[in-house]
């Protein structure tokens, strides 16, 4: 029975969602293109700001390594390309391989954690967007989640024991790989607070971190009201307040691309008073739509110009065969693209404390990272 429940729940959002799709194509002829083509340059620009805010993380954790920020923004538009295309995120896999390759002599724990560090005015962002979208009267509340067309949201929200068991699963596997990377403890922490080193100086964090993320906020808000604008909904700063609010939700559920099933029922809902019926259906997929479009090519581009990869699909090969190789010791291998500006040769994984090891620390006058 909760099979079939599930089938049926699933095909209806299905319907829901190409329902929504034919609508977007069919009114192609009255998007405003102009407002389109600006707000996905102010998507990109976005992108641009976030990934040389990780850049400075990564600076700070290796100030005695050599890198450049385009090898860091090819692999962040390649992630999000990738995770706007295709579910489980798994562009954040592709984005930890292009991003350690890049810079030489550097450690998984190490760079994983340097991404951690946009996650904090990240997360803080979040909860003020979605406190906002609950106080408006048009965003649905918790308990009523079962009722939107969203298979993945309605069908957790209907059985909380499946979502309960769900997270239970990925406490425990993250339990498990925590056990597994740190067996050996004092290097996997030394490691994992190495990328955390920026945080140690707030008026750095501040300068180089935090404010390059609040100038790609805003860029990201001009481009969602731009967006509203293309499709007719109505660029305000109540309705992109909204947007961010149903995409605060949507990221925490990545079982399809980017979200996209969430993010048109919720924004179906919230936008039915503000559009006619076909307005909103269009523009609830059309955004995800050129957005995915958009990162999708960027990215793309940054995998064949920056790292002479030819596919996602050979990225993730190279990556499992990178992982093999430093698990056995045949270390070594150039990164895609050929040798990260500054690389040795041979690759050094010693163990933190070493010359010229992952974790070792920098000398005063070590050089900085080049931009």
């Amino acid at each position: 029975m909760h099979v079939a429940l599930a089938a049926g729940s699933l095909g209806q959002a299905l319907d829901s969602f190409f329902s929504a799709v034919g609508q977007f194509f069919s009114d192609l002829a009255h998007v405003h293109w102009g407002a389109l083509v600006l707000g996905l340059a102010f998507f990109g620009l976005n992108l641009t700001l976030r990934s040389r805010a990780t850049f400075n993380v990564l600076r700070a954790a290796y100030p005695s390594r050599r890198f450049q920020w385009r090898r860091v923004w090819g692999s962040y538009v390649a992630a999000v390309g990738f995770n706007n295309t295709v579910p489980a995120r798994g562009g954040d896999v592709i984005k930890l391989f292009l991003t350690k390759t890049s810079i030489p002599e550097s450690s998984y724990p190490t760079v994983g954690a340097a991404f951690l560090v946009d996650a904090i005015f990240d997360g803080a962002m979040g909860v003020l967007m979605l406190l906002f979208a609950f106080t408006q009267g048009v965003f649905p509340k918790p308990p009523d989640f079962s009722k939107l067309n969203a298979f993945d949201l309605s069908y957790l929200a209907s059985h909380p024991r499946m979502a309960l068991f769900l997270l239970t699963a990925l406490g425990v596997g993250g339990l498990l790989v925590f056990a597994l990377l740190s067996a050996r403890v004092r290097a996997f922490w030394a490691r994992l607070r190495q990328g955390l080193t920026i945080l140690t100086d707030r008026r750095r964090y501040l300068r180089e971190v935090a404010a390059l993320q609040l100038v790609g906020w805003l860029c990201r808000f001009s481009a969602y009201w731009l967006l509203l604008d293309a499709f007719r909904v109505g660029g305000s700063l109540r309705n992109t307040l909204l947007v961010f609010g149903v995409q605060a939700v949507a990221g925490w559920l990545p079982f399809t691309p980017g979200g996209a099933g969430v993010q048109q029922a919720l924004l179906v809902k919230i936008f039915a008073a503000s559009a006619s019926g076909p307005v909103v259906a269009a523009y609830s997929v059309g955004q995800q739509i050129a957005i995915a479009a958009f990162t999708f090519a960027l990215g793309f581009g940054a995998l064949v110009g920056i790292f002479k990869v030819r596919s996602f699909r050979e990225v993730i090969r190279q990556g499992r065969a990178h992982r093999h190789s430093e698990a056995t010791g045949e270390v070594g291998r150039s990164p895609p693209g050929g040798p990260a500006p500054g690389a040795p040769r041979g690759g050094d994984y010693g163990a933190p404390g070493a010359p010229g090891a992952a974790g070792a620390t920098a000398g005063p006058r070590a050089p900085r990272a080049r931009a």
